[in-house]
């Protein structure tokens, strides 16, 4: 319709392989610059048999618009997201919210009670995300994201079957 703004499609999501490790090494970098993880975390976290991660393909070959991970261990009631990045070419355009939507259907499907995940005090538009979902802020880990020494912001949301 006229008028009406466009709306970028989204890049397929899709389950997460070791062949991506790369990909996911060279955004988690650029975007986790003084705090991200070592390949080797990385590679155990993609290889978890309690892990669940996703990856948006970018327009490149072997590029990640987006990437995100939930470990959920069977019959433990509880999941952790543990992280989300989507490139700075790939950010407003909801990618971000159809990751977590992902992770959360995944979290149901594992049959968890509670989804709970950190964030950086410092990032508004991370937490604004959450709380749209209907994550609540439970508790502050001071100093948490290192070296910078910025608080974390724990997060729950609880499933409802």
């Amino acid at each position: 319709m006229a008028g009406e703004p466009l709306r970028a499609e989204l890049p397929s999501i899709r389950r997460a392989t070791l062949d991506d490790l790369d990909g996911i090494m060279s955004l988690e970098t650029s975007t986790f610059a003084s705090d991200a993880w070592s390949r080797g975390t990385m590679r155990a976290e993609l290889t978890s048999p309690h892990g669940y991660y996703l990856i948006a393909d970018g327009p490149a070959t072997g590029t990640i618009a987006g990437y995100a991970g939930l470990l959920a261990p069977v019959d433990s009631g509880q999941a952790d997201i543990q992280t989300i990045a989507v490139a700075p070419t790939a950010r407003r355009h909801g990618l971000g919210r159809a990751l977590m939507v992902a992770l959360l259907d995944e979290a149901r499907r594992r049959q968890t009670a509670d989804v709970f995940l950190e964030v950086r005090a410092d990032n508004p538009n991370a937490q604004a995300l959450y709380a749209s979902l209907g994550f609540e802020q439970i508790a502050v880990r001071p100093r948490y994201y290192q070296p910078d020494g910025v608080d974390a912001l724990i997060m729950r949301l609880e499933i409802r079957s």
